[in-house]
Formats: structure tokens, sequence, C-alpha cells
């Protein structure tokens, strides 16, 4: 079985590394992360894995509430989290 190629995400200015083609979301889990902050205080995450509960939400590339678990992670991309 060949190995999986890996790319670098950067989350709150660390690399996180993954396999190439997995999301973003998975990125997060990955690295035991929390997506944001509740209004309560509570660390979110993704919980529906397709685009629907939005707990996902971060900050990508600088464009804010982006749904991670829909979206494909890619070299060098820039994940700000609330959490």
């Amino acid at each position: 079985m060949p190995e999986t190629e890996r790319i670098v995400v950067f989350l709150n200015g660390f690399a996180v590394y993954t396999a190439a083609g997995s999301t973003v979301g998975a990125a997060l889990l990955n690295a035991r992360d929390a997506c944001r902050v509740s209004i309560a205080g509570e660390a979110r995450t993704a919980l529906c894995g397709m685009g629907i509960c939005f707990e996902c939400r971060a900050t990508v590339d600088g464009v804010p509430h982006r749904r991670t678990c829909q979206l494909a992670a890619r070299d060098g991309m820039r994940v700000e989290t609330g959490a």
C-alpha cells in the first residue's frame, strides 16, 4: 500500500499535518482542537460532518465562519479558531 501524501495546515499558528484529500474539520479533530467556543464557554467541534449543524465553523485564510467539515484542506492553509 502506498504511503499517503501529507500536507501541512497552520492551526492557530501551529503546523498540523494531515492526509492530502482530507477536510479541514478532520485535521482539527486529529489535532484534538476545538473549532470555536460557544456563548456559554463550551468548546465546540464538528458534530454532523455534513455542513448542517455549523458547529465546525472557523476562520480559514481570513474568511470567517467557514464550515470546516465541508472544506478540503490545502497545503499551507491558515485556520484560526475561537477556541
